[in-house]
């Protein structure tokens, strides 16, 4: 879902707490099951990119070089 992206981090909070609101609707409506999941992967993807720019910035490195992993990277780690 996420390529490689180059957004501030501003940008990405904002992506973040918009797909949170979405998600929140979902769950309330139990409507859309399939668009949830693929919501939730996005969101996925998006903490773990947010990650990366962190850890990145923390070891003055260039944040715009991180990058999206896959769903299926993602989806197996650890919360």
């Amino acid at each position: 879902m996420l390529g490689r992206m180059s957004e501030p981090d501003s940008d990405l909070l904002q992506r973040i707490q918009r797909l949170v609101a979405e998600e929140h609707e979902l769950r309330d409506g139990r409507t859309d099951l399939n668009r949830l999941r693929l919501l939730e992967e996005e969101l996925d993807q998006c903490w773990d990119l947010l990650r990366q720019r962190r850890a990145r910035r923390e070891f003055d490195q260039d944040p715009d070089q991180a990058s999206a992993r896959s769903t299926d990277t993602v989806e197996h780690y650890q919360q």
